[in-house]
């Protein structure tokens, strides 16, 4: 019996972004990622190309971690006071394609650091590796607005990935990535219409959309995962079927996120019967990113090197 042909055909596709700048483009990294470029659903190539390989980019605090369980401080227990040699082992030790700096001790409530502190340590991490860097933002809106102009100053020309423009606080991160000619997090809570509300807002502010990478809050494995996937997969197939303002890369909070559930962090002691957290949490990582990955993810942001490499794998099998 003939199989019938249920192959989908997309007129849409997802937009092709490139985050970093080697020697030649004007940066001093050692080479670029691309993402995006997906013209059919994730892993389901028979309907189309699937576009650039998802990435997975490693947290790193700018301060040390105060409720990390120690199952997740120990691989890094030896750089945690340094960003820029936690950046190098997570490059050169773990495998991450890209850094995320989070600049955590920004926050008014969590050091309260300055702006010189911060563009310090954005310069120690652009100096120790050479992977595209993402420099996400503390979220509290005054001090984000009053820091991240200087640290995109600093990084000027190294086509790095600011966060986030949310729709309440994106004119001057949206200005001076477009000043310093880097890419821009838009980022919402798990609501496609403020999704799309978002990038509309900076477009009409002259923001190429082809520098442009979508964040929404990210559920893991138990905690609204579900929820989150089918968000994404609803923005995925808008993308595909021709919606220009949703068809753009997306990144994922899965270290975060995951690292936050009762099950990924109690110790052995608390929850004896959930088996050893050392093997726990990774597992909790790392099925909350492989499964967000079907849902059309191109940039995971993840913590612990297990769930890096099992998420490497799981990619590489799937390809």
């Amino acid at each position: 019996m003939e199989v019938p042909n249920v192959a989908e055909k997309w007129m849409g596709c997802v937009r092709k972004v490139t985050i970093g700048a080697t020697k030649e483009q004007g940066g001093t990294r050692g080479n670029i990622v691309t993402v995006g470029g997906a013209k059919s659903i994730p892993y389901m190539d028979f309907e189309g190309e699937q576009g650039c390989k998802p990435v997975i980019a490693m947290d790193v605090l700018d301060t040390v971690p105060e409720d990390w369980p120690d199952a997740l401080k120990e691989p890094f227990k030896d750089v945690l006071n340094s960003p820029a040699k936690w950046a190098k082992k997570c490059v050169e030790q773990y495998g991450a394609d890209m850094v995320c700096l989070k600049l955590d001790s920004i926050h008014p409530d969590k050091g309260n650091k300055s702006a010189e502190e911060a563009v310090a340590t954005v310069k120690s991490i652009l100096q120790a590796v050479s992977v595209p860097l993402i420099i996400w933002g503390c979220e509290h809106n005054e001090t984000d607005n009053a820091v991240m102009p200087k640290v995109s100053q600093a990084a000027k020309g190294e086509r790095c990935l600011l966060a986030g423009a949310s729709q309440d606080n994106y004119k001057i991160i949206a200005a001076v990535c477009l000043a310093d000619g880097h890419c821009l997090v838009t980022q919402a809570p798990v609501d496609i219409n403020i999704g799309k509300q978002v990038n509309i807002l900076v477009s009409d502010l002259g923001f190429p959309l082809d520098r442009i990478i979508m964040f929404q809050t990210t559920g893991a494995l138990g905690y609204g995962m579900e929820y989150v996937y089918s968000i994404q997969e609803r923005e995925r197939i808008a993308a595909l079927s021709g919606d220009n303002l949703l068809g753009m890369p997306v990144i994922c909070n899965v270290g975060y996120e995951s690292w936050r559930a009762k099950e990924a962090k109690a110790s052995d002691a608390e929850a004896p019967q959930w088996g050893s957290c050392v093997e726990r949490g990774p597992m909790w990582e790392t099925i909350t990113a492989a499964t967000l990955l079907q849902s059309g993810v191109d940039i995971i942001r993840m913590y612990h090197p297990k769930a890096v490499a099992a998420v490497k794998k799981f990619t590489q099998d799937l390809a």
